[in-house]
C-alpha cells in the first residue's frame, strides 16, 4: 500500500498550495494601498515580488502554464531592486488588479500529490 494521499475514489489528491500565499499577498496588496508613495512601500514591494514568485513556482508544479506570465509580470512591476516608476493612480488600480489575479490564481491552482 502507498504512503501517498488519496481520495476516497482512489485517485492522487490535488492540494491548493497558491491559496496561503495568493490570499497573503492580496491582503498585502490591499494594505499596500495606504503606504503608496511612502518609503514603506518598498516593504510591499518586496513581499508581493516574493508572493508572485512562490505562486508562479506553483503554477510550475501544477503544470497551469497560463498563469506564469502574469505571476511574473507581477513579479517584475513590484520588484524592488529595480523599480518602475507608476505614477500613484495607476498603481492604485494595479494594486487592486494584482489582488485579483493572486487570490484567482491560489483558488484555481492545483497541484496533484502522488502523481509523479
Amino acid at each position: 500500500m502507498s504512503d501517498r494521499p488519496r481520495a476516497r475514489t482512489g485517485e492522487p489528491v490535488a492540494r491548493r498550495l497558491a491559496l496561503a500565499p495568493g490570499l497573503l499577498a492580496a491582503i498585502v496588496l490591499l494594505v499596500g494601498l495606504a503606504l503608496i508613495e511612502t518609503d514603506a512601500f518598498t516593504v510591499i514591494r518586496y513581499a508581493v515580488a516574493i508572493l508572485a514568485l512562490i505562486c508562479a513556482w506553483f503554477a510550475v508544479q501544477a503544470r497551469h502554464w497560463w498563469w506564469i506570465p502574469p505571476l511574473v509580470a507581477i513579479a517584475v512591476l513590484w520588484n524592488p531592486v529595480l523599480p518602475i516608476p507608476v505614477p500613484g493612480l495607476l498603481w492604485t488600480g494595479a494594486q487592486y488588479v494584482a489582488a485579483i489575479v493572486f487570490v484567482v490564481a491560489g483558488v484555481l491552482i492545483k497541484v496533484r500529490t502522488g502523481d509523479r
